[in-house]
């Protein structure tokens, strides 16, 4: 489950997003993450009856997608990076749900797609991972396209149409746990085509998982990735709670959760240039999560 010291952050934040659609995911066909590729072989090229060469050419390794692990094992769980140097890892939760995309097309809602953090991350030049729901992607593909067009950022799955995959979760519907991994694959199928810097990371809806949950991406080989510093920025009414939310705990190796869905996180783009401003006075840089989850 949660941490006992975030979960006071989050209480009543999920409250309103809750209605989510009973339509279930069923299992979904994904390729597994990648895994080491060696080219190369040690056998010689030399021709018959020539000497056989002494030293092979070494070989070539492709590297991994971010946040892969054995499939068939448990997924483990990470809230921060490696404690030392100066990096930190700013995440953004794109949430949807069957509610929220009720409340777009009553009109009641004018967006969850808060544009003004993407401008001023691109104006600045600062690395973020997104942590996207399969529902968000779909409802904003333009949206999806310019974050996995920019190198600085990473492309996340915070699962289809964010249920809950335990109890007791912030009134968060609950998937069924046969439709937990099917859920998933269809998530990272909604975002493959959209190419950028893909990775296994995922998040768990409130930060809610058990060992069933766990145990349930076990066939996806995944990363869950939590964090250590909640900024509380749904449904917020000022920005400068989050700003010190944020600045009086983060650390170098921290993650820190803030959201990208401006209807029910009004305050997160003006908190945004605060906290900037602040990481660089306490010498703290951004970086993209894999990096600073790799201590890189």
């Amino acid at each position: 489950m949660i941490r006992g010291r975030l979960r006071p952050l989050w209480c009543g934040v999920l409250a309103a997003v809750a209605v989510v659609g009973g339509a279930a995911c069923t299992a979904s066909r994904v390729p597994p993450p990648d895994r080491p590729v060696f080219v190369g072989s040690s056998a010689s090229s030399t021709p018959a009856g020539a000497p056989s060469a002494s030293v092979s050419s070494p070989p070539v390794v492709v590297a991994t997608v971010p946040g892969a692990t054995p499939i068939g094992t448990r997924a483990r769980v990470v809230d921060h990076g490696p404690r030392s140097g100066a990096k930190v890892a700013l995440t953004f939760d794109a949430d949807m749900t069957d509610g929220m995309l009720a409340s777009l097309r009553a009109g009641r809602v004018k967006s969850y797609a808060n544009l003004r953090i993407l401008d001023l991350l691109e104006r600045e030049q600062v690395p973020a991972t997104f942590f996207l729901t399969g529902k968000w992607v779909q409802r904003y593909p333009d949206v999806t396209r310019r974050i996995a067009g920019n190198p600085r950022f990473e492309l996340a799955n915070h699962t289809y149409g964010h249920a809950a995959f335990t109890a007791d979760c912030y009134d968060l519907p609950r998937l069924p746990v046969d439709e937990l991994a099917g859920d998933v694959a269809k998530t990272f199928e909604v975002i493959a085509p959209y190419g950028g810097r893909q990775t296994r990371y995922f998040r768990f809806p409130g930060l809610c998982h058990d060992a069933a949950a766990l145990d349930a991406l076990a066939p996806l080989g995944v990363t869950v990735v939590d964090g250590d510093v909640v900024s509380g920025d749904p449904f917020a009414t000022a920005w400068k709670p989050l700003v010190r939310a944020v600045l009086d705990h983060v650390r170098p190796g921290s993650v820190v959760i803030m959201h990208v869905t401006e209807a029910n996180a009004a305050m997160t783009d003006e908190a945004l240039p605060h906290i900037l401003a602040g990481l660089r006075e306490r010498g703290l840089v951004p970086a993209p999560l894999s990096e600073v989850l790799a201590g890189g």
